[in-house]
């Protein structure tokens, strides 16, 4: 069964999303892991900064597809909590008191695009393979994705990988501003750490800066948690049409 890890180092948050056996697919139990892991974080005033990673050189692969059941009521009150539970893990990483960062391995495919996304920066590999992925399996988009999209890729880039679906590398994120820099895959782990050292330095500091840069620097279009909910019902509708003659 996945987890998340989470290590503290030098004032550096390291959490690891860690279900090899699924290229870190990520379940609803997973997803409140990662909320308890964060709302750790925040209590930690000794933390300046945390780093998001994947277990073996991948990112996350998405919501883990065995717990799915294609066809089924997506209103139902088990099923609506569980996916509830995987949205929650993006919206508890963007707002975490602290600066975070990407460091991106392998690939990341939609909930996981959704993941590096909800980051304040992003270190991927010139090789990764960002998917948004939601069309090609018969699903709308979730968690918000076209709203966290839009402030990182902007509209080009949104409508490219959620629409049309493009798949992006390492060096074309940098180029479309949906990473800051992309290095060979055995220097982002290390790259992200260095960065996130900086401001992990002066932990108060650095999330007094945190705080003003996303209220300052907030996407103009409409908020996230609206978004979140704005897409919910129609993913249900079409997680529920999935293989369903």
């Amino acid at each position: 069964m996945g987890q998340i890890g989470l290590e503290k180092k030098d004032g550096v948050a390291i959490l690891t999303i860690d279900s090899p056996e699924v290229k870190n697919g990520l379940t609803p139990e997973m997803g409140l892991q990662l909320v308890a892991a964060c709302d750790e974080i925040d209590a930690d005033m000794t933390i300046g900064a945390a780093v998001l990673q994947g277990a073996e050189g991948t990112f996350c692969s998405g919501a883990d597809r065995r717990r799915w059941q294609p066809g089924s009521d997506q209103a139902e009150d088990k099923t609506y909590r569980e996916s509830g539970a995987v949205y929650s893990a993006f919206t508890r990483v963007g707002k975490l008191a602290v600066p975070t960062i990407a460091a991106v391995r392998g690939a990341a495919v939609g909930a996981g695009m959704n993941l590096l996304l909800a980051t304040d920066l992003r270190i991927v590999a010139k090789d990764a393979r960002l998917i948004s992925g939601f069309l090609k399996i018969g699903l709308h988009p979730g968690g918000g994705y076209f709203t966290i999209s839009h402030r990182a890729a902007g509209r080009e880039g949104t409508a490219a990988m959620g629409l049309f679906q493009e798949e992006v590398d390492g060096d074309r994120a940098v180029e479309i501003g949906l990473a800051w820099k992309s290095v060979d895959d055995a220097e982002v782990e290390s790259l992200a750490f260095e960065l996130a050292s900086r401001p992990a330095k002066d932990p108060e500091l650095s999330r007094e800066a945190t705080r003003s840069f996303r209220i300052e620097a907030a996407n103009p279009g409409i908020g996230w948690d609206a978004a979140l909910q704005f897409e919910r019902g129609t993913q249900m509708w079409s997680q529920r049409r999935r293989n369903v003659s």
